[in-house]
């Protein structure tokens, strides 16, 4: 428990933030499960269909700092040479 009035606003700040990142975080990797499924399945429209949105929700996570730049490249390259291979 918080000792003080700045602190107690800290956490109540932390918790928020919290709930913010997992909600962010969980929607990219549902889609990134979708874009892997599809491509395993040979389904190339879909896939397409679904990796631009991913490619958004990656774009972002980034811009509000919630996945580093670097992670997010790396996901968009290999789906991309993945998808390029179907």
């Amino acid at each position: 428990m918080a000792n003080t009035k700045s602190a107690a606003k800290r956490a109540r700040q932390t918790e928020v933030r919290t709930l913010q990142n997992r909600r962010a975080l969980t929607s990219v990797k549902t889609l990134l499960k979708k874009v892997r499924s599809e491509i395993g399945a040979k389904n190339k429209p879909v896939a397409q269909t679904e990796a631009g949105k991913l490619f958004s929700a990656l774009d972002k996570a980034v811009k509000t700092g919630r996945i580093h730049a670097n992670a997010a490249s790396r996901h968009k390259s290999r789906l991309s040479r993945q998808l390029a291979a179907i």
